[in-house]
């Protein structure tokens, strides 16, 4: 027996209709509508237009017969039609207020009491049996009363009606074909648009760049950035309010798909060089631990410099503990950036204390090391994290000995800030410097590392810019220079 609840059958939705489709028939039934109700409206009131259009014509004839009363007579006494055999009756009426003709019987006597006092007639009447519409006019001594049947009038109204037919149809199948080419040209954008968020849900990315600039005919909105897959905002690209083709709100959905799709990319690079950040600081501490262990198993440090390395073991193993902590962070809360916890911190015994573990890796590499840390002036406590300031200083120092040849010194200096406020934290080397050139891109992720990759030992590209972004998360500032006293490039962190 499956699973379910009995005796409940599963309601099967019926397939539902593509936008284009649906706003097609929409389309076609607001037409339809609009065509039935004019039609309907034509229909009901082509009665009242052909009689009007009657009354009109037997008017002026009456108007015009009123002044020639001579050539009404002669009509009334030849019992002719006006304008030959087309349904008209005439009738004059005399100046002694006798009404003659074979219109006359249609003319009630308060009818023509009305026009002995030159008022207008119109009205309808009977004539031989048969209702008639009666137009009269009268002109000084006399006046012209003119009939026509409402059959005839009924007549003409079923030719307005029949000749209504055609162009109803006509616009009907216009109104269809306008409402097809107009929904498709609407849902077009519409239908792109839903495929490139189906894409974006789906992980990829740049999809809604590529629409904006199918749309425009123009430059995407946003471009795929370094190596790492950053995309980059282009000015001028996204597509503003209104511009571009078709309805304000198709090119407002393009550009918050093109702005949501820069901002998927953006946050998905962040998180990604987050993670390469992380695996890069975890480097320094593990290889320390490493070096530590190596020279323990062969016994190479001596007995009463055990427990200091102890010591150095422990704190690298605490680091170590401190970026898995922050790989959980992330796991947890989603974050993309490194958490601080800023505390009163004594950057005197920071510094020692880093110097102690690089004393170490640079003798390993034939560097000589250098700890420059005042004896009595140095900085008093600045409000900062210091686990970020010394990860800060792990970053600037192992760009140092990386390119430093053997014989040549890393210099780690510690002074008070600029006006004697804060601190300032100095990593000098003795290797081949930095151009002016250099200088100005020092900290663009990748910058260096791709001018000279295969020119001198280089990293992942990344340490610079971690230590500049950093430094600026601790409200402090990162500056280089091309050269210093030892030759080499100088990295400089003031805080405070």
């Amino acid at each position: 027996m499956t699973g379910g609840r009995p005796g409940r059958a599963r309601r099967v939705r019926p397939p539902r209709l593509t936008l284009t489709r649906e706003m097609v028939l929409s389309a076609g039934l607001v037409a339809l509508v609009a065509v039935l109700l004019s039609g309907v409206t034509a229909w009901y009131t082509a009665r009242g237009n052909a009689e009007a259009q009657e009354r009109d014509r037997l008017g002026r004839q009456a108007t015009v017969l009123s002044r020639l009363p001579r050539l009404s007579g002669l009509l009334v006494e030849g019992e002719q039609l006006i304008a030959g055999a087309n349904g008209v009756r005439v009738a004059v009426l005399g100046p002694s207020g006798t009404l003659t003709g074979p219109a006359a019987p249609a003319v009630s006597n308060a009818q023509r009491d009305g026009l002995l006092a030159r008022r207008p007639l119109s009205a309808t009447g009977t004539l031989d049996g048969e209702e008639v519409i009666v137009e009269g006019r009268v002109f000084r001594a006399g006046g012209v009363v003119l009939t026509k049947s409402t059959a005839e009038v009924d007549e003409a109204a079923a030719r307005i009606r029949r000749n209504l037919l055609l162009p109803s149809l006509a616009g009907l199948a216009g109104a269809g074909l306008a409402g097809f080419f107009l929904a498709r040209r609407l849902a077009r954008p519409l239908v792109r648009a839903a495929g490139v968020a189906g894409r974006l849900a789906d992980g990829e990315r740049g999809v809604a760049a590529r629409l904006g600039d199918e749309e425009r005919g123009g430059a995407a909105p946003f471009r795929r950035g370094g190596g790492d897959g950053e995309a980059e905002a282009v000015p001028g690209g996204a597509p503003g309010p209104g511009t571009g083709p078709g309805p304000v709100e198709v090119a407002e959905l393009s550009r918050a798909l093109a702005v949501l799709d820069g901002a998927l990319a953006r946050s998905e690079a962040r998180q990604r060089e987050f993670l390469l950040s992380i695996s890069h600081e975890i480097r320094t501490p593990l290889t320390s631990v490493w070096g530590y262990a190596e020279a323990l198993a062969d016994g190479v440090i001596p007995a009463e410099r055990v427990p200091e390395t102890g010591r150095l073991l422990t704190a690298e193993a605490r680091r170590l503990d401190r970026f898995l902590g922050d790989l959980l962070d992330l796991a947890r809360l989603e974050a993309d950036e490194f958490r601080l916890d800023p505390a009163d911190t004594g950057l005197a015994s920071l510094v020692a204390e880093a110097g102690e573990v690089w004393r170490e890796r640079c003798a390993r590499h034939g560097v000589e090391f250098r700890l420059e840390v005042p004896a009595d002036t140095g900085p008093g406590p600045v409000r900062t994290d210091g686990f970020r300031v010394r990860q800060l200083a792990d970053c600037l120092l192992e760009n140092a000995l990386r390119i430093t040849p053997a014989g040549c010194p890393v210099v780690l200096a510690l002074g008070p800030g600029p006006d004697g406020r804060g601190a300032r934290i100095e990593v000098r080397d003795g290797g081949p410097g930095l151009t002016e050139e250099d200088v100005a891109v020092a900290f663009e992720r990748g910058a260096l590392h791709r001018r000279y990759r295969g020119e001198r030992p280089v990293g992942s590209g990344l340490g610079l810019a971690i230590a500049h972004r950093l430094a600026a998360r601790l409200g402090g500032t990162l500056t280089a220079r091309g050269h210093g006293p030892e030759g080499g490039a100088v990295f400089t962190l003031t805080l405070g």
